[in-house]
């Protein structure tokens, strides 16, 4: 991952409301949520969550698929990921890291 996006992704995670759609996604697995679903679960507006689902699309966090009247949003655990490895990449110097750790014993 690059950082550009890394820096979208993180930009799109950083918000409340955006942070609990994604986790929602990521919860609910490669069958993905319709958004009906999601705002009955998060108990948020549509068009807000419209607005949210587009910003987690745009950064690449979320895909979209039309299937006959409904949109199926899922998680992209790739990017997701991604992200998570552009994070760590260089943890602990390269040596071992327990992360189970409060901080890494380097």
């Amino acid at each position: 991952m690059k950082e550009d996006q890394a820096i979208a992704a993180l930009g799109a995670l950083a918000h409340p409301q955006r942070l609990r759609v994604f986790r929602a996604l990521v919860v609910a697995g490669p069958q993905g949520l319709t958004p009906s679903v999601l705002a009955g679960q998060l108990e948020v507006a549509r068009n807000a969550l419209s607005f949210h689902l587009k910003e987690l699309a745009h950064a690449g966090l979320v895909s979209v698929e039309q299937q006959g009247r409904n949109l199926i949003y899922r998680a992209e655990y790739g990017e997701m990921n991604g992200l998570i490895g552009y994070l760590t990449e260089h943890c602990c110097q390269g040596a071992v890291c327990d992360v189970s750790a409060s901080r890494c014993e380097c």
